[in-house]
């Protein structure tokens, strides 16, 4: 269940529970007055606050979600204080999408350099729970550079885990929209993930979901399922496309009309990807 909290009372909670939601998402983008304005009223955070501990005093699992934005960024410290201190087992960073409610916020992204600050934030917070034997899931979302990043610095700080890192990135593939992951809303559109609700392949209630799934006569379909040799740009040389696989392409096409452009919220330099360096001598 995704929500982002307000409405969940203790009766509310234990209706969830009862039905057998395996998780509950609640989206906190901000501390206090930050979540409030980015919800767009007074009070949200305080409310999906107590939805959160309504949840977790019946035990029902809790997953925190956090789109990182310009404006809320540093609220990333006390968003972790906030995990260990109202015992959630889960919480997703995300990063920012442009499309529908966020299709005008790409202003509000934070910067290559910024980024890396962050997800370096993230791990370093992470690591130090585990540490301590606090053992939370912490996920970053919707950007496959996240993967490569610390496959790098795995490289550099534990040489001896890089090859396991870099197995288990390659064989999760990266972004799979159109491949292993899909969306139908509740007309019964398909869409080739969450972020995809303009583009629809077809409906459910007019042809079966795998015929849909299956048919690459559509040309988006078609291309996500075989990407490689459409991507442009950086992405097109990237030396990790085998466990990035092209970023979001959702967002490539948001930020230059193309779907197969380079992922503009990649943060990885030219010489991190391997696309400055000269051509192999046999």
């Amino acid at each position: 269940l995704s929500t982002n909290g307000t409405l969940i009372t203790e009766k509310t909670a234990q209706k969830i529970k009862e039905v057998g939601f395996g998780e509950v998402g609640i989206s906190l983008d901000g501390i206090g007055a930050n979540n409030d304005r980015f919800r767009g009223f007074k009070g949200a955070y305080d409310a999906a606050l107590q939805g959160i501990r309504s949840c977790v005093a019946l035990g029902q699992k809790v997953s925190l979600r956090f789109t990182i934005t310009r404006s809320n960024y540093r609220d990333i410290p006390a968003i972790f204080e906030l995990i260990e201190l109202e015992k959630i087992d889960r919480a997703c960073f995300y990063h920012l999408a442009y499309v529908g409610r966020a299709g005008k916020m790409q202003v509000d992204d934070v910067a290559p350099e910024e980024t890396r600050a962050i997800v370096d934030l993230i791990f370093e917070k992470t690591l130090d729970l585990h540490q301590r034997g606090l053992h939370k899931e912490i996920l970053t979302v919707d950007n496959h550079a996240d993967g490569v990043y610390l496959y790098l610095r795995v490289k550099r700080e534990q040489p001896e885990r890089a090859a396991e890192v870099f197995d288990l990135l390659r064989r999760n593939g990266g972004n799979n929209a159109g491949l292993l992951i899909g969306a139908v809303d509740n007309l019964g559109n398909v869409h080739a993930d969450q972020f995809w609700w303009h583009y629809s392949f077809g409906n459910v209630r007019e042809r079966k979901f795998g015929d849909i799934w299956l048919d690459t006569s559509d040309p988006l379909m078609r291309g996500l399922k075989d990407r490689k040799p459409l991507l442009k740009g950086r992405c097109a040389r990237c030396q990790y496309l085998d466990i990035c696989r092209g970023n979001l392409r959702v967002r490539a096409e948001a930020a230059y009309g193309d779907v197969w452009a380079e992922d503009p919220a990649c943060y990885l330099t030219d010489e991190e990807i391997g696309i400055d360096k000269p051509p192999t001598e046999v």
